[in-house]
């Protein structure tokens, strides 16, 4: 299984689900990083414009790259529907290997983990020096580590979320395994959606994976890439990181 195996299928949910987690916890730290620069931003795996949008509302225009064709698809039809096509532009493409010029962007954003579905070192490797390249001299790259995976209880066909209107606007339940692999250090998440109840319900399984790295293991990585790490913050209003943080947020400069 590679990191990017599952988000085709999970893009009719993602909205619904994240809506009851991390919600738009995150979204106004991000449209603040956004005011603080001058220039399009960058935002990797941007999946259905969960973070594009109200950063693009804010007055930045926003380049979001994304592997997934659902995912950009939704986002599509809600940069429409909001009457953002000047404001957001839309690419699909592998962060691995980012399709612009050098020193374009004067920010990269990589929200909520988007690194961690990076399961291999080479392709986080090869990540971080495409970011490194496309930042603007003192350019700043942030990212969110999720904190909690290594941490996550292992179990078996959970129900872990129930809703009386899903995405259709059928009752949903999500049924959930999760199983650790602690050589590896990878997370995997079996996750069913069943949309409706008895003979007629909907259902649509798939596989997420993510990789755990902790907040030292990144910032080697990213000076590895050339990269000088600015600030590591421990919450969304810009507090300081420790062990302890719920939130593991990374900002570096190019130098």
């Amino acid at each position: 299984m590679e990191g990017w195996h599952g988000w085709d299928e999970y893009a009719a949910y993602y909205d619904w689900e994240n809506a009851q987690t991390v919600g738009r916890r995150d979204i106004a730290f991000w449209k603040h990083m956004a005011s603080t620069v001058r220039g399009p931003v960058l935002e990797l795996g941007c999946g259905t414009g969960r973070v594009a949008l109200p950063v693009a509302r804010n007055g930045t225009t926003v380049v979001g790259i994304d592997r997934s064709q659902p995912m950009l698809d939704r986002a599509r039809k809600r940069v429409r529907r909001a009457r953002l096509q000047s404001q957001v532009q839309l690419v699909r493409g592998d962060i691995r290997f980012l399709p612009f010029p050098d020193k374009s962007f004067p920010l990269v954003m990589a929200p909520y983990g988007i690194l961690q579905s990076l399961l291999v070192e080479r392709d986080l490797t090869k990540t971080l020096a495409a970011v490194s390249r496309g930042l603007t001299r003192k350019g700043t790259f942030g990212l969110e580590l999720v904190a909690d995976l290594p941490a996550w209880d292992e179990y078996s066909k959970r129900i872990s979320m129930r809703g009386k209107r899903g995405p259709n606007g059928k009752p949903i339940t999500l049924v959930e395994s999760v199983v650790q692999d602690r050589a590896k250090q990878i997370t995997r998440f079996e996750q069913e959606f069943v949309e409706g109840r008895g003979k007629n319900a909907v259902r649509q399984k798939f596989g997420l994976a993510f990789r755990t790295l902790t907040v030292p293991q990144m910032v080697r990585r990213l000076e590895k890439a050339g990269l000088e790490v600015s600030a590591l913050l421990g919450d969304y209003r810009g507090g300081p990181w420790d062990l302890r943080s719920e939130v593991w947020i990374i900002l570096a400069r190019r130098g």
